[in-house]
C-alpha cells in the first residue's frame, strides 16, 4: 500500500515532507485536501488530524501528523535512517541544528512569508511593512549566526547533509520571493554571508527540490485553470 501524505504541493509543511520523500527516494502519493470547502475542519478528518491542520501521513493504516515528525519516520521506517546522523557526537550536532531551524529560522521566516507572500496571495491583503522587515531583521541576525556556523561545518548539522538542511527549504525559499519587481526580499545569496550562501545554493539546487517545486507550479496552474 503507497503511503500517502494528506496535504498540498503548494503549502510549506507538505513541502517539507515531500523534499524529504524525494531525497530519500521513497515514493509517496499525496492527497490533496481541499481548502475552500474545508474539508481539513471535517469530522472526519479531525479524527486523523486532531489539530485540523496539513500535513499528515497514512503508512498503511499508520497515521503521523507533524511535518517534521513525518520527515523523521520517513527516514527511520523507510530510508534506512539516511538524513539522520547515527554517530553520539555526530547526532548531538544534528540535533542542535533541528533545533536552530524550529527555534531561530521558522518563527521569523514563516511570518515574514506570511505577511509578503501568503497575505497577498491567498486572502488579498496589502504586506505590513513594517511587520516583515522587523521579522526580516530579526532573521538576518539568526543568519549571522548561522555564517559562524556553516564556517566550521559544510551543513547546519555537521558535514553531512541531513533533514535539518531540507526543513529550511520551502519557507527560505519563499522568503527570497518577489512577487513584484523591487519588492523587499530575503537575500540569501548576500555576499557578507559567504558560507550561508554557499550553503543556501546547494541545498536550494537539490534535484529532490527542484522536483518539489515543479509539482508546486502544477499545482498552481490547475487553481488558475479552475
Amino acid at each position: 500500500m503507497a503511503i500517502k501524505i494528506y496535504g498540498s504541493a503548494m503549502a510549506t509543511c507538505t513541502q517539507r515532507v515531500l523534499v524529504t520523500a524525494k531525497q530519500l527516494g521513497v515514493p509517496v502519493e499525496v492527497v490533496g485536501v481541499d481548502f475552500a470547502a474545508k474539508e481539513h475542519k471535517s469530522a472526519e478528518y479531525l479524527k486523523k488530524h486532531p489539530f485540523g491542520q496539513i500535513p499528515y501521513l497514512d503508512d498503511d493504516g499508520f497515521i503521523l501528523f507533524e511535518s517534521r515528525a513525518i520527515a523523521r519516520y520517513l527516514s527511520a521506517a523507510h530510508g534506512d535512517g539516511k538524513l539522520v546522523p547515527k554517530g553520539v557526537k555526530e547526532n548531538a550536532l544534528f540535533e542542535q541544528a533541528i533545533s536552530i531551524e524550529n527555534n531561530d529560522f521558522d518563527p521569523h521566516a514563516s511570518k515574514l512569508v506570511a505577511e509578503r507572500i501568503f497575505g497577498p496571495l491567498f486572502r488579498g491583503t496589502v504586506p505590513d511593512e513594517t511587520v516583515a522587515s522587523q521579522k526580516q531583521t530579526e532573521l538576518e541576525a539568526k543568519l549571522d549566526a548561522y555564517e559562524v556556523i556553516l564556517g566550521k561545518y559544510k551543513y547546519l548539522g555537521g558535514n553531512e547533509l541531513t533533514l535539518a538542511d531540507l526543513f529550511h527549504l520551502p519557507y527560505g525559499t519563499k522568503a527570497t520571493l518577489q512577487l513584484k519587481p523591487g519588492a523587499p526580499a530575503l537575500n540569501l545569496e548576500d555576499p557578507k554571508r559567504p558560507n550561508v550562501a554557499r550553503w543556501w545554493e546547494e541545498i536550494s539546487s537539490l534535484p529532490a527540490w527542484k522536483e518539489v517545486q515543479a509539482e508546486e507550479q502544477v499545482a498552481v496552474a490547475a487553481i488558475k485553470k479552475a
